[in-house]
Parts: C-alpha cells; sequence; structure tokens
C-alpha cells in the first residue's frame, strides 16, 4: 500500500498536471468559487474533479485509518473547544478559512496552487508514518525525501520541509488525547539507519527545544518539574535526540548537530547534563556561537506550541496574501542563512509573521491570554545563558 501510494503520488505531482488542476479550478470561476470548489475537491482526493485520481482516494482513507490505530490523527487536526478531532481535512480546514477571508480579492490562482501543495504535504506527512509498513524503511524514506523535492519543484513555490525525517515531525506534533503511539514510534525510528536517525534527532531537539521553552515560560510558570510530568511523551523523544547528538559530535564534531544539541538541551538541562561527556569544555564552547544576537536569525528565539501550527500559520498567510513562502519548517530551525545574508532577515519575517498572528488569536494558558507562537531575542539569550550556566557546574542537579 505504501509503494502504490507513492506511485500515484508521484504522478500527481509530476511535471504540470498541479497547474492544470489549479487552471481547471479557477477557470470562469469568481475567487470564492473557486475556491469553494477547491475545498470540496480536496475532499475526495481531487477524485471528483478527475477520476484518474479514484485509486488515490481509495487508499488514503485505509492508511489514514491504519495510522489512527497506531496512535496518530495525522490529516485532522484536534479541536480543543469541543474536545474532539475535527472531521475536516487540514488542508481542508485551511481551504475553508480562505474561503470565508479571502472572498473574492485578486491572486486566488495562488492561494490554491498553495493550498494543493499543502494537501499533498499533509499526505506525505502520512506516508511517513507508513514507511515501516513494507519493504526498507530507509528507502522508503528516500523515496518521500524524492517526492518532497517534486513537490517543491513544480508548485506553488511555497517551501513546507527540507527532507523526509521532518514530514515525520510534523505529522506527529499535534496534540493528541492518547499518547500511546509516540513509544512505539520511537523504537521503530531507532531501527533506521545513522542518516536518518541523526536527521531525525537534529529535528526533534530543535523542535522540542522551541517547543518546551514555551511550555516553560507560558505553561508551567517556570516550574520544570511540571514540564516533565506533563510531557512524558516528549522526554524519551528529547533523549534520544540529544544522546544521538553528543554520539555523534563525538565521532565528528559539526556545527548543525552542535547547534541542535544546544537548543535540545536549553529547557532542561539539568535532565540532560549528566549525558554530556566529561570532557564537555570544548563542546560548550562550541555552543557560544549560537547565543542569540539582533544581528541575525536564531531558533533559539523561537517559541511555539506545536511544530505543526508553525507550517500551519505560514500556509495560512501565504493563502491570504497570495504569495509563497520560502521558508521551510528546517529553516525556522537553524541559525544558517543558506549562504544568502538576506535569508536571515527572511526567517525572522517569517518567525514575527506567525507571532502577529498569534497575538491576535491568543490561547488562554493559565489564565492569561497568551500568543502560541513567540520571537523573542531577548527571551532566547536568557533561556540560552541560564542553560550554559548549568552545564558548566562540576556536578549540575538533576
Amino acid at each position: 500500500m505504501f509503494t502504490r501510494a507513492c506511485e500515484l503520488i508521484e504522478a500527481a505531482l509530476a511535471g504540470d498536471e498541479r497547474r492544470r488542476l489549479v487552471s481547471d479550478v479557477c477557470a470562469k470561476q469568481s475567487p470564492s468559487r473557486a475556491l469553494a470548489r477547491l475545498t470540496h475537491v480536496l475532499r475526495t482526493n481531487l477524485r471528483e474533479l478527475d477520476a484518474r485520481y479514484a485509486a488515490l482516494d481509495g487508499l488514503v482513507p485505509h492508511l489514514d485509518a491504519r495510522t489512527r490505530r497506531d496512535g496518530f490523527h495525522v490529516l485532522h487536526d484536534w479541536d480543543g473547544a469541543a474536545d474532539r478531532v475535527n472531521p475536516e481535512t487540514i488542508a481542508v480546514d485551511v481551504a475553508s478559512f480562505a474561503v470565508d477571508r479571502r472572498g473574492d480579492e485578486p491572486g486566488h490562482e495562488t492561494a490554491a496552487a498553495i493550498l494543493l501543495d499543502y494537501h499533498y504535504v499533509n499526505l506525505l506527512g502520512l506516508l511517513s508514518l507508513r514507511v515501516w509498513d513494507e519493504g526498507d524503511p530507509d528507502a522508503n524514506l528516500d523515496r518521500l525525501d524524492a517526492l518532497l523535492v517534486a513537490l517543491h519543484a513544480n508548485g506553488s513555490g511555497h517551501r513546507f520541509a527540507s527532507r523526509a525525517p521532518t514530514l515525520l515531525l510534523i505529522a506527529t506534533a499535534h496534540y493528541e488525547p492518547d499518547e500511546r503511539g509516540y513509544d512505539a514510534l520511537l523504537e521503530k525510528v531507532r531501527t533506521l539507519d545513522c542518516r536518518h536517525r541523526l536527521a531525525l534527532a537534529i529535528d526533534h531537539a530543535v523542535a522540542m527545544g522551541c517547543h518546551l521553552r514555551f511550555g516553560f515560560e507560558a505553561s508551567y510558570g517556570r516550574d520544570v518539574g511540571l514540564m516533565r510530568a506533563d510531557n512524558a511523551a516528549d522526554y524519551p523523544w528529547l533523549r534520544f535526540a540529544v544522546s544521538t547528538l553528543i554520539d555523534a559530535y563525538a565521532r565528528h564534531p559539526d556545527a548543525a548537530v552542535a547547534e541542535a544539541l544546544v537548543n535540545g538541551l536549553t529547557p532542561d538541562p539539568g535532565r540532560f547534563a549528566a549525558d554530556l561527556p566529561a570532557d564537555r569544555g570544548a563542546l560548550l564552547d562550541a555552543f557560544e556561537r549560537f547565543r542569540p544576537t539582533d544581528n541575525g536569525y536564531s531558533p533559539l528565539a523561537f517559541f511555539f506550541n506545536f511544530s505543526h501550527n508553525v507550517v500551519k500559520g505560514l500556509v495560512v498567510d501565504a493563502v491570504l496574501r497570495g504569495r509563497p513562502w520560502a521558508v521551510a519548517l528546517n529553516d525556522l530551525l537553524t541559525s544558517g542563512d543558506g549562504g544568502s545574508p538576506g535569508f536571515s532577515r527572511t526567517k525572522i519575517d517569517a518567525a514575527q509573521t506567525l507571532m502577529d498572528y498569534a497575538r491576535r488569536g491568543p490561547s488562554r494558558i493559565r489564565g492569561r491570554l497568551t500568543p502560541a507562537i513567540v520571537y523573542d531575542v531577548a527571551t532566547g539569550r536568557h533561556a540560552f545563558g541560564a542553560a550554559l550556566r548549568r552545564l558548566r557546574e562540576e556536578h549540575p542537579l538533576r
């Protein structure tokens, strides 16, 4: 089933197929009617627009049902107010939102193209949890890498993730009322080869660093014990990420590994300080280059509730503006500028845009209205400094 789904999505992403579909949806339609039509056909994975998509529409419910049995709702978000999983898929929810908010503004063709790409990236996220179903899981992840390349090559221009392991992070970064699936998934992840384990460790260390720093400041009143107790599913993943990165850095000192490691350690350095090598001085010195400054983007200054909401927020903004973001989630998890100094500014703009939306629609946390996504260099710098001081202690308390 995994292989067949990959074949069908590969055909859907090939050449100018998506451009043809967007043209069909938007032709001779007002912007609002075109987006409403796209919303409708996304519910059937485009089968109602083109019968060639019937096979994919038949497979998706089976893959989704199997993944739900494993404990994950990849395609559907959680409705906290209603205390249930949303009946509509995430992509359909965002498309419906666009119909309501955009009205008949121009630029709907670009909005439709972004929404179509978002639909497919969610399907790829679903497949990232099915790589163990058949064949070689490492080869299956490589196949998803190729599909991500195709998604970005011929589509809307909006970027979502840079590699297949990040799809798994996004797919599982939802609120799940039953957390039983996370331990079983981690055991599967441990069976992957070194290359994929390292990629997963880098992504999860930074994402959980951002997530737990948010919780430490907003949800738990800076009470680390409360944070540990409330994140029982997260800490085994963070320990896996930290230990994998420590081993990788010992074999080959690397800046990307060091940055991910300090990010993962920052929310709760006391929990993992004993895992660092006894001669930790050189490693801690290497961390210093990642101290947040006002002169560039730093993921240590980025705080959020769920990685999925970062991706979703950028999609919503891109759809409303009719202009894609060339910033993938991976870009926001590193300070690197990809060789283009202007890209750092673009990442800051993306993070601040997300914060602006979060401020306009804050969540009530511990009785206070709190934005769920924050970019704040001063708070990041404080967290970094406190963590480094703790890690430099000779016998840090756990």
